[in-house]
């Protein structure tokens, strides 16, 4: 499967876990549900997310990583830099792969990694 593809589906996963969290936070206005899953989604947090990732992964999932990174995509990113694009979109893919293979276990654990880091980030 292409990087992109599964950076498709990291993307709707990785959703769904930002989701869980701020509902398990007791967050239930939806204007202020979307205002904070941003800060979650965008592509400056989640390359920052995978640069703190990058020790622990194994050998295989950083080519995954590598593999979404250098795909080309043939869209610019709306807002941030295209490294930071890159990057996001490398950490997208590892999600969707990690979800496909059935790995839920080490998926939940670099999503549980994920979303603290970038929730102590904000405080």
């Amino acid at each position: 499967m292409t990087g992109l593809a599964l950076a498709y589906m990291g993307d709707a996963v990785w959703e769904i876990f930002v989701r869980e969290h701020l509902l398990q936070c007791g967050e239930m206005k939806p204007d202020r549900l979307h205002k904070f899953a941003t800060k979650f989604v965008n592509a400056k947090a989640q390359s920052d997310v995978l640069h703190l990732l990058m020790p622990t992964l194994s050998e295989e999932e950083l080519t995954i990583v590598k593999r979404g990174r250098n795909a080309k995509s043939g869209s610019s990113p709306k807002n941030g830099s295209l490294i930071d694009y890159r990057h996001a979109t490398g950490f997208e893919s590892l999600i969707g792969y990690l979800y496909l293979c059935g790995a839920y276990e080490r998926l939940q654990e670099l999503a549980k990694t994920a979303i603290q880091t970038l929730t102590e980030k904000d405080e």
